[in-house]
């Protein structure tokens, strides 16, 4: 679970952009951040990666926590190894790399890291596989909170969920 509770962000030691910022994501939720321009969804994803202090950016109030563990003053280093990493936006960091290499390199930093069991395919597909997984994931969850609503019998749940 990640955890950030009450958090502030300042940057150039005088910027204030977060103030009390509190969420919780729960293992398995897929969550989404909206706002304008300048609300600080991308500070608080600087927060959690620990990609602030590039920026003279500093997270001095309230804490972040993954699996329990406090990572706001972590280096960006240790939050990866911790399995949190932030995907910029357009960038292509390792263009001249298959899909399957670049979830290699990804993966890199995690001892335990098994790229192809895990998934039902390896190779140029392994992204769609793990871009299908997440799917299924979030859908099983949105069809189950659904049955739970509704009270639809649990078979055509299931039967929903799965083509």
């Amino acid at each position: 679970m990640l955890e950030l509770n009450n958090i502030e962000v300042i940057y150039s030691d005088v910027i204030l952009v977060l103030k009390g910022l509190s969420l919780t994501v729960k293992e398995g939720q897929i969550v989404a951040l909206l706002g304008s321009n300048g609300a600080g969804k991308s500070t608080t994803l600087k927060a959690i990666s620990g990609l602030l202090k590039p920026e003279n950016g500093a997270v001095t109030d309230g804490e972040i926590r993954f699996l329990g563990q406090p990572i706001h003053k972590k280096d960006a280093a240790s939050i990866v190894r911790t399995g949190i990493f932030q995907v910029m936006e357009g960038r292509r960091v390792f263009e001249h790399l298959t899909i399957d290499e670049n979830l290699r390199a990804g993966a890199y930093t995690q001892r335990h890291a098994v790229l192809h069991e895990d998934l039902p395919c390896g190779g140029d597909r392994a992204l769609l596989c793990l871009l299908e997984h997440v799917w299924r994931v979030w859908l099983d969850t949105r069809i189950e909170s659904l049955h739970a609503r509704v009270g639809l019998p649990q078979s055509c749940v299931r039967r929903a969920s799965r083509p």
